[in-house]
């Protein structure tokens, strides 16, 4: 008895730490690639992806982002050459590395072939990477 009690215990153990890693392998397919080079005097470099998953789609900084930093960085969308602050998503989480910022269902990603990072307090770009 005490053994199927173990058992039942540790196996709902087991289920409680996989239910999260479920989602994880979800299925991604990369629209469109990017490299940022840096705008207004900063340096910011790395590559983007903007993601179409089966929960939408997301901007994910990859892995060689880096921004020199600078006050208050988003993360954001433009065409040629034309930042489109309706398209702000979020405040950039990190100056460096892997991140990932979901897009509203309300801003169509397909109008836009820039992603920007952008700084709020100036107005100003602070990389910006053309998407292929």
């Amino acid at each position: 008895m005490r053994r199927r009690v173990v058992t039942s215990i540790v196996f709902a153990a087991v289920m409680a730490i996989l239910a999260p890693l479920s989602g994880v392998q979800a299925a991604e397919d990369v629209i469109a690639r990017g490299t940022f080079t840096g705008a207004s005097g900063h340096k910011t470099s790395g590559g983007v992806s903007l993601v179409r998953t089966d929960a939408g789609t997301k901007i994910v900084l990859e892995q060689d982002f880096s921004l020199d930093g600078a006050p208050d960085p988003r993360v954001g969308l433009g065409r040629d050459g034309a930042y489109d602050a309706k398209t702000q998503l979020a405040p950039l989480s990190a100056n460096k590395g892997r991140q990932a910022y979901p897009i509203p269902a309300s801003v169509d990603s397909a109008a836009y072939n820039e992603v920007y990072i952008w700084c709020e307090k100036y107005s100003v770009p602070l990389g910006v990477a053309k998407l292929k």
